[in-house]
């Protein structure tokens, strides 16, 4: 699929880092973005940041996509989606599903015998995407056709890691890819937080911070050594750093990470 015309249904937060991350990373052109949105008025300053065309119902965005991208909030699905599941179930339509605990087998009992005709794959997404530094947890079970999966790799390649993993643990995924970046930016604010009291300038700090995180996370994909093991590199015998990290093992750091994503998976 060449040149594909992008729908959102939905454009909140994450529809516009999707949408803003392919366009600046060149996958597509913003006149290829069709959105819908319930405020009609917010959407055409939303989708003119990157030259969408604003639309005003779910069945315009999927009668004018190729590539439709289910954007919404998940309780409302059934009564959005549903109803245009007629124009959907074409052999020149694929969509994207993007909405948190919804996986094939629920799109399978929701479009019911339309379901055949259909070609989903479900995705949890983060907002970094919109600066091509994304995570895509993506589910292993699809009914995309070959030529498709090629058009949604191609796209989505270009703006994020694609990780595929079966149904089970899409929810565990979106916790790590999907939830933990507010994790990570409470790091960066408590990291900034110290360079203030020791006297650095906080957007200095913040900056220091952030591309620490990035450069280390991006040392772990080059090379996937251990983490314990990069963390292990850089403790000296008797040195500043190890003095830091068992400060942190004192006060559970890393229990406390996990209570995190356990609050979030009870």
């Amino acid at each position: 699929m060449s040149n594909p015309t992008i729908g959102f249904i939905g454009y909140g937060n994450m529809a516009q880092a999707i949408a803003e991350g392919l366009v600046a990373a060149g996958a597509i052109d913003g006149t290829d973005i069709v959105a819908c949105a319930a405020h009609y008025d917010k959407l055409e300053k939303t989708t003119a940041k990157v030259g969408a065309t604003p639309l005003r119902t779910a069945a315009e965005v999927a009668d004018a996509a190729d590539v439709v991208i289910i954007a919404i909030k998940p309780y409302q699905i059934e009564s959005v989606i549903k109803p245009i599941a007629g124009a959907l179930a074409n052999e020149s339509t694929f969509v994207v599903s993007i909405a948190a605990g919804w996986d094939l087998a629920k799109y399978r009992e929701l479009f019911g015998a339309d379901f055949g005709a259909m070609h989903i794959q479900c995705t949890i997404p983060n907002t970094p995407m919109a600066v091509g530094k994304g995570v895509l947890v993506t589910e292993t079970d699809n009914t995309l056709t070959d030529a498709q999966n090629e058009t949604f790799e191609k796209l989505f390649s270009s703006i994020s890691l694609i990780e595929r993993v079966d149904s089970a643990h899409m929810g565990i995924g979106m916790c790590i890819a999907g939830c933990a970046p507010a994790f990570t930016d409470m790091y960066i604010e408590a990291l900034g937080d110290a360079g203030v009291k020791y006297g650095l300038q906080r957007a200095t700090a913040y900056r220091l911070a952030a591309k620490m995180v990035e450069g280390v996370g991006a040392l772990y994909l080059a090379n996937e050594t251990h983490p314990g093991a990069m963390k292990d590199a850089v403790c000296s015998p008797g040195g500043t750093t190890i003095k830091g990290v068992a400060s942190l093992e004192e006060s559970a750091f890393r229990g406390a990470v996990i209570k995190a994503v356990d609050a979030i998976e009870a």
